[in-house]
């Protein structure tokens, strides 16, 4: 009889240990589907990138899918954003660390040759004329704004400083700008 009760004392133990692990799952894993787009942006403010970002997500997920449940998280959701961050940070670092190391792949790929062919600065000069007749369009702030963000490299805020205007504004200018520039390109 103790023996039945000792194996059904551990039985116990064990379900009550297996449904606190399978809460915690179903709590990541909820929280991982509510907040993956945020979770992403988290990543893609850190790397610029939207597959890095991806894979960050990915990794966070397995590193917290690993823990234990019977560690104490006390906001899920901000641990998530942590680790998300974290591991963004070092895949930045890692990123910049590498590239200084062993240098890009793509130098030397649009390195300036002496001899430019006649095609090449027919297309270049076309380009040009696009972009000449889309900024020739332009009203005169945003055209100002553009010309002082891009050619005098004056910072956002004090273009939004000399036009007396607000650097959210000067933000969407110069954002319209490039957009209608690429779209021409």
């Amino acid at each position: 009889m103790r023996i039945i009760i000792i194996f059904l004392l551990i039985n116990n133990k064990k379900a009550i240990m297996m449904s606190s692990i399978e809460k915690w799952t179903l709590e990541l894993d909820t929280l991982f589907i509510a907040n993956r787009m945020q979770l992403r942006r988290a990543a893609y403010k850190i790397l610029g990138d939207w597959e890095r970002s991806d894979d960050i997500v990915q990794d966070a997920y397995i590193k917290v899918a690993e823990m234990t449940a019977t560690q104490d998280v006390r906001q899920p959701l901000s641990y998530l954003f942590r680790i998300v961050r974290n591991l963004a940070i070092d895949h930045y670092r890692r990123g910049i660390f590498e590239s200084q190391l062993f240098g890009l792949d793509e130098e030397g790929i649009n390195a300036v040759t002496s001899i430019d062919s006649p095609e090449n600065t027919a297309m270049n000069r076309q380009l040009l004329e696009r972009v000449t007749e889309v900024l020739a369009k332009l009203p005169y702030r945003t055209k100002q704004v553009f010309e002082l963000y891009r050619v005098n490299e004056y910072t956002q805020t004090k273009i939004a400083e000399e036009l007396g205007i607000s650097t959210s504004l000067t933000n969407t200018l110069i954002r319209e700008v490039t957009d209608e520039c690429r779209n021409v390109l």
